[in-house]
């Protein structure tokens, strides 16, 4: 589900909707966090296609080296581990939808191979024989300026090209002011549910300080505070002082906080954290929009190891 008030979101949904019925090869792009693979899904669910799941896979999260046999797939015997065949995400895709996301970040010599796949509707996969026919629609994402890195020769011109029948920006969150209260709204009853807090809104003032951030992790970064927010309220209502966006938890510029309060609602934030995720640091370091080194650092700075343990 997108939610947006915003008029310029709202004709990128328009096209988005127009264009969703055809073939043509869309990039999506848009700075990090701002929603670009729900976008893509959207354009899938409406879509011919929609009856067969999206494909995805994200380039820049899967190493160079087995990027190719993730995309293309492989035969028996094709190197050295490969027991079986195994199809590829492009394979998979077949009367349905590849998103390649992050694709700035596929490297030269996969891209030759990709843009095969977008011209001709064909892959040979690793170790084959035989060259199998696909029909794909193909969306790809990304937080890069595309035309800089074929000046730059990092990626492929024709590609580029390629994949820019239909270009979609997605405005950033600070680009879109009506969109944060919307947003927060529907963050803080989805975060009041699966965390089981009776929290009903927020107070003008906390609004007012969602508002005035310009949000450099955009919707990703804006969904993190609310859920962070619902923690450490203290009533059904958010205040200000439950807003906490500073990204290392250390600093807080708030002139209206002593350090001594800040440092009480950074450890009560980490413990309520533990406490909701049932002791996963890995998905309370995501909550809090923290590293998991950051974390550890400050269970060890305030000893909070052993009350985890213990409560």
């Amino acid at each position: 589900m997108i939610l947006s008030q915003d008029a310029q979101f709202k004709k990128v949904l328009q096209i988005a909707s127009n264009i969703a019925s055809s073939k043509a090869t869309v990039l999506i792009c848009g700075e990090s966090g701002t929603g670009k693979e729900l976008l893509a899904r959207f354009i899938h669910e409406k879509s011919s296609r929609h009856e067969r799941r999206l494909i995805a896979i994200n380039c820049a999260a899967v190493p160079e080296g087995l990027l190719e046999s993730e995309l293309f797939g492989y035969e028996r015997g094709a190197f050295t581990g490969a027991v079986q065949q195994k199809m590829g995400k492009v394979e998979l895709a077949h009367q349905s939808t590849l998103l390649l996301d992050e694709i700035s970040e596929m490297p030269l010599s996969l891209q030759a191979k990709l843009l095969r796949v977008l011209q001709e509707e064909e892959i040979d996969r690793l170790g084959g024989k035989n060259t199998i026919k696909v029909d794909i629609r193909v969306i790809a994402t990304t937080n890069r300026d595309l035309r800089l890195l074929v000046k730059e020769g990092k990626f492929r011109e024709d590609l580029y090209y390629r994949l820019n029948v239909i270009t979609l920006q997605i405005p950033a969150l600070r680009l879109r002011p009506f969109d944060v209260a919307l947003l927060s709204e529907h963050f803080l009853k989805v975060s009041a549910i699966l965390n089981s807090r009776n929290i009903q809104g927020f107070t003008p003032q906390a609004l007012q300080k969602l508002q005035n951030w310009n949000w450099p992790g955009n919707v990703r970064e804006l969904e993190n505070v609310i859920e962070r927010a619902v923690l450490l309220a203290q009533s059904n209502l958010v205040d200000a002082e439950n807003i906490v966006i500073d990204s290392d938890l250390t600093v807080n510029n708030s002139l209206e906080l002593a350090v001594t309060t800040i440092a009480e609602m950074e450890k009560k934030l980490i413990y309520l954290a533990l406490e909701k995720t049932n002791n996963n640091k890995t998905r309370a370091a995501e909550i809090l929009g923290i590293s998991i080194r950051t974390l550890r650092n400050k269970l060890n700075e305030y000893n909070l190891k052993s009350e985890v343990a213990s409560g």
